[in-house]
Parts: C-alpha cells; sequence; structure tokens
C-alpha cells in the first residue's frame, strides 16, 4: 500500500508548529548558555575583586619577573594587567577623567597593584598609567594597568 498525501506532505500548520519548537529549543539552549557565561564572567570578577592572597615577596618576585622578561625583550613600558572598570567603585569613570584621587576607587587586584607600585617600584622611578582601553557602546569598559621606565 502506498504511503497516503497526509505522510507525504505534512500539513502546514503541524510544520509551523514543529518549526517553533525548535525555534524555542534554539532559544532555551542560548539563554542557558548565555546564563552559564554571565555567571562565569561574574565569578571572575567576584575573585578579582578580592585581595589576591599573595605575599608581599611573592609580588616583588612577580613584578621583577615581568619587568626583567620586557627589559629582556628591550621594551620600556610593560602591560601588567587588564581589567574590567566594575573593580572601580566608579566603573572607571574617575580614572577617565584623570581626577584625582582615581585610586581610591580600585578595588582587589588592581587595588593591590597600586599599592605594590607605590611601595616598592614608584620610589626606583618606575611610573604606572591606569587607562581605560575600550568603549563598548560609547562608555568606558576595561583598564589597562601599564608600568613604565626609562625616558
Amino acid at each position: 500500500m502506498p504511503p497516503s498525501i497526509d505522510d507525504l506532505i505534512p500539513n502546514a500548520k503541524k510544520i509551523q508548529q514543529d518549526a517553533a519548537l525548535k525555534e524555542a529549543e534554539k532559544a532555551e539552549q542560548y539563554a542557558r548558555l548565555a546564563a552559564a557565561a554571565e555567571a562565569e564572567k561574574q565569578a571572575l570578577i567576584d575573585r578579582l575583586a578580592r585581595p589576591s592572597g599573595k605575599s608581599e615577596e611573592e609580588k616583588v618576585q612577580l613584578a621583577s619577573t615581568v619587568i626583567q622578561r620586557a627589559v629582556r625583550n628591550g621594551l620600556t613600558e610593560v602591560q601588567v594587567y587588564r581589567f574590567p572598570n566594575t573593580l572601580c567603585t566608579d566603573k572607571g569613570r574617575a580614572i577617565n577623567q584623570q581626577e584625582p584621587g582615581w585610586e581610591n576607587t580600585l578595588m582587589g587586584i588592581p587595588k593591590e597593584i597600586f599599592q605594590l607600585w607605590t611601595d616598592y617600584l614608584k620610589p626606583r622611578g618606575y611610573r604606572i598609567s591606569y587607562q581605560i582601553v575600550d568603549f563598548p557602546g560609547g562608555v568606558p569598559g576595561d583598564i589597562a594597568i601599564t608600568i613604565s621606565w626609562g625616558d
């Protein structure tokens, strides 16, 4: 017995329902992935907002390693860190405006790096720069920390 016409060519409403279900499944999967990515990003920001847990000796050793590697490569500056603007109490506004006291807006690891520079690098002639390096949607985004030396 040959297949019926209904088996060969399904009803248009049925096809639309099937397509809508598939589209809903895709949207649900995308939403799950987006939620997981956002949760992962938030966990990273939460971790970076806390102190690193490194001793002063470990921090100085790390700074020394980074600077010496840059010098061996002929550089006079090195970007040592990049972080989201949410690690500033004002989301980077004071840094972007170069306002006095901008360093007081820092939290977590970016604040530790500034303190390390103040305590150990600045007295030895190193400079530090915190600069907004991207502007998604026209607003301050990530901030880069650069240590420099020489003229």
